[in-house]
């Protein structure tokens, strides 16, 4: 855990359909319809709404981000982040781009609390170290611009498995420390 301005961000291991945020991110496709994955576990927990909800805002281009209920989960809200088209292919570029569009969908909705998945690491195929590295970085370089200070107040990486959280919680560490 690092506190960047007054803003916590952390990297933890567990079901990110469990948290009880203002918001979850989901790592979307441009279409926005929700078929496994994370995406998958969203619509199992939070009901099918969630996803009708999503695709009548869609399509958008990759790299943007729609805002929608949370259905049943917890979560108040679900961002979609759009870090990949129909090819289901992804890049740092990309997840950089969903990254930060989802942080400005958050800040217009009012969303002080949210976490991301690792967008692009399953369906996508963008190694997990490579994620890391660009979500977190474009996460703090977000917080330390002059319109996002004091937008967050907890901003989480929720991965699902050992390996994945691990390696976000190294490089936050190694990011914070290098720049702070």
């Amino acid at each position: 855990m690092v506190k960047v301005g007054h803003t916590t961000v952390e990297a933890v291991q567990g079901d990110i359909t469990d948290l009880d945020l203002d918001a979850i991110v989901n790592a979307a496709n441009n279409y926005l319809w929700m078929g496994a994955g994370v995406a998958g576990a969203i619509k199992k927990m939070g009901g099918e709404g969630i996803e009708q909800e999503a695709v009548a805002k869609g399509p958008i281009d990759v790299g943007n981000a729609v805002v929608t209920s949370g259905g049943r989960l917890q979560a108040r809200h679900v961002i979609h982040a759009a870090g990949m088209g129909q090819d289901l292919k992804t890049d740092a570029e990309k997840v950089a781009s969903a990254t930060r569009n989802s942080l400005l969908r958050a800040q217009e909705s009012g969303i002080r609390t949210l976490a991301f998945p690792a967008i692009g690491t399953g369906v996508g195929g963008l190694e997990v170290h490579l994620c890391a590295k660009t979500m977190i970085d474009t996460v703090i370089d977000c917080l330390l611009e002059g319109q996002n200070a004091g937008s967050f107040d907890r901003i989480l990486f929720a991965l699902f498995d050992e390996g994945t959280c691990r390696a976000f919680q190294d490089y936050l560490l190694e990011r914070f420390s290098a720049k702070h």
